[in-house]
């Protein structure tokens, strides 16, 4: 029996000898490379980096009474095995499955949900503080990667963490390798001095002494601090109030547990910096961490990634990249704003011919769309490609920064729609609603790609705030014109005739609604379509011409129905005797699965669209306005 069979939750890991953790790791890769590499998606490289680190942190640590507040989920693949889901980890990212990503209502051992990054500092920080407030003695630990702490929030939250003072623990996992050379003999060494307690005590001590000189000694405590720093990285965190180790080699488990034995107990906030690398213990992946950041099914033995039998269309990431580079090449007041995710949204394309007019501010959502105002007001034209669950994060800035001043900022919304397997973190259902009730906003969503260079280039030459939603996967396989078109701003077009009833379909669920048009004709009922295209300003204009034909009318969207698309129909239709149906996202979050399915489930597929259509045309006698 492997040592990992033995382990059904960490109290069971906390039996082993120090010297079995290195064997236990090893397994630990082992089970995440043969699960993860016969799923259509999943994280593979964070998670190898952090297998160590995952197992120290249990082993150290009294969890779950003690809490381990991950940053996102990528890195917790090893975590979920260690934690009593071994058993399920097949199920990773399927429906029914585990998910992908932290749930407090999976586990336990998840002390808090994270998809999104930037937000284990400040919820540990609140867990330290109830702590406190409620007498208890438990250890709280934030694990942060060098990603997460970008984002404005880590910031935030290490400030009022060093200002409070709480007993607490932050993990920085750093895998950038620019510092890699500060792991060797000297590092270690320092690490173990500074860690083993009399450093930290000496510390105290002269600082106690040099308060106590009267006129000087404030000044002399500075220089002492700053002293220390030169000598030790971590300035910034000495003088935000946490006392800093490392860097420590982040694979060297049984290092780590000797360290973390060390400072689990010292007071205030603690901050101790780990040096890993990304896709550890599987050379492919320490190569090339972009590619096997999330590879899909692939044969662990040779490395080689299994392509799609049937070449899909080209999605809609790659279009748009390609789309704004040659529009940027035409206009040079065209730059390209990325939060962290260039690959993600396409613009990696942009980045590499165009490297001086496209910029990656980390992530730091709110940052980017303030820093994309402030080019706007000197007359460039920002593009900000940014995936759409992500610049919910951004909303007072495109709102106070953005949108008040009418400044001609292009809001590209990747990820827009139900993104299948990473979930209700992931989920871009919200931005319809969001963006609308903005003033000054345009609000648009192509129906294919061919549509979204033409609305690229409409937002561009608008002169006002855009935004242009797409969904996460491939296109509908369009021819894509080489001359893109501008169109008329809030203009939308009738596909298809009908005298019983309209569907009004906006951006990805226009060719489901053809779709179903076409199973309604056969049970005898005239239905027409329309892509609306524009859900601010709504075309109000062809609403009422389309009145004229029918006083039924469909309305379908991939967002929440609070406020979204088919709310703007029911609105322009006030006053109008007309009957409306809005089929869209329910009042509740959508969990994890593959795209078709969760279309599905809430009754957006062809299918679903038609039985739904048929049913209100049928029950004449009723409105069935969907609250």
């Amino acid at each position: 029996m492997s040592i990992l069979e033995q382990i059904k939750d960490p109290s069971d890991l906390r039996k082993l000898r120090r010297d079995q953790l290195s064997q236990l790791a090893r397994e630990v890769r082992d089970c995440i490379l043969e699960t993860v590499s016969q799923k259509k998606s999943g994280h593979l490289g964070s998670s190898l980096g952090a297998t160590e680190l995952t197992i120290a942190l249990h082993y150290v640590f009294n969890t779950p009474n003690d809490r381990l507040v991950w940053d996102t989920g990528h890195q917790t693949y090893g975590h979920k095995i260690l934690t009593g889901r071994r058993d399920r980890f097949d199920t990773i990212r399927e429906l029914n499955g585990l998910s992908g990503f932290l749930k407090r209502d999976e586990s336990p051992y998840d002390a808090f949900g994270a998809g999104h990054a930037s937000t284990a500092i400040s919820a540990a920080l609140g867990m330290a503080a109830a702590r406190d407030q409620l007498k208890s003695d438990n250890k709280v630990v934030a694990i942060v990667s060098d990603g997460c702490i970008t984002g404005g929030e880590s910031f935030e939250g290490l400030q009022n963490a060093g200002h409070l003072g709480k007993d607490m623990l932050v993990v920085l996992n750093d895998n950038q390798m620019f510092i890699s050379h500060r792991v060797g003999a000297l590092g270690a060494f320092l690490t173990k001095m500074l860690t083993g307690g009399v450093a930290k005590k000496l510390e105290n001590e002269v600082e106690k002494f040099l308060k106590r000189i009267q006129f000087y000694g404030a000044g002399l405590l500075r220089v002492a601090k700053r002293m220390r720093v030169l000598l030790f990285p971590g300035m910034l965190f000495e003088e935000l109030g946490f006392s800093y180790f490392g860097p420590v080699d982040g694979h060297d488990v049984e290092r780590l547990v000797e360290v973390l034995e060390n400072i689990k107990n010292l007071k205030g906030p603690v901050l101790l910096h780990i040096i890993t690398k990304k896709g550890k213990g599987y050379e492919l992946a320490e190569k090339d961490p972009i590619t096997w950041h999330a590879p899909g099914r692939f044969d662990v033995k040779t490395g080689t990634i299994v392509k799609p039998s049937v070449q899909p269309p080209p999605t809609y990431q790659k279009v748009f990249g390609n789309a704004l580079l040659k529009l940027a090449k035409a206009d040079s007041t065209i730059m390209t704003i990325s939060a962290a995710m260039p690959e993600g949204t396409g613009t990696d394309v942009v980045r590499k011919e165009l490297p001086a007019r496209f910029f990656d501010v980390g992530l730091a959502e709110e940052h980017a769309v303030t820093f994309a105002a402030g080019m706007a007001c000197e007359g460039l034209k920002p593009v900000c490609a940014i995936y759409s669950t992500f610049l919910q994060r951004g909303f007072d800035q495109i709102e106070h920064d953005v949108a008040l001043q009418k400044l001609p900022v292009v809001f590209c919304l990747d990820r827009a729609g139900l993104v299948g397997e990473d979930g209700p973190t992931h989920h871009g259902v919200f931005d319809y609603s969001y963006m609308r009730m903005i003033p000054n906003m345009v609000v648009m969503a192509p129906k294919d790609e061919n549509e979204l260079q033409d609305m690229l280039k409409t937002a561009l030459e608008s002169g006002q705030p855009c935004s242009i939603r797409y969904p996460r996967g491939s296109g509908e396989n369009v021819p894509l014109n080489d001359e893109f078109k501008s169109m008329p701003i809030g203009k939308g077009e009738v596909l298809k005739k009908g005298a019983d009833v309209y569907i009004l379909a906006i951006g990805s669920m226009v060719y489901p609604s053809l779709l179903a048009a076409q199973l309604i004709e056969k049970e005898g009922i005239s239905c027409g379509v329309v892509n609306m295209r524009f859900v601010k300003p709504i075309d109000k204009e062809l609403l009422l011409q389309l009145r004229a034909e029918t006083t039924n009318f469909v309305t379908v969207e991939e967002n929440v129905l609070a406020g979204g698309f088919g709310s703007a129909v029911m609105e322009a239709f006030e006053g109008v005797d007309v009957r409306v149906h809005r089929i869209g996202i329910p009042d509740k979050f959508v969990e994890h699965g593959p795209q078709n399915v969760l279309r599905d489930l809430v009754g957006l597929s062809a299918e679903k669209i038609a039985t739904t259509t048929l049913t209100f045309v049928k029950n004449k006698g009723r409105s069935l306005q969907q609250a």
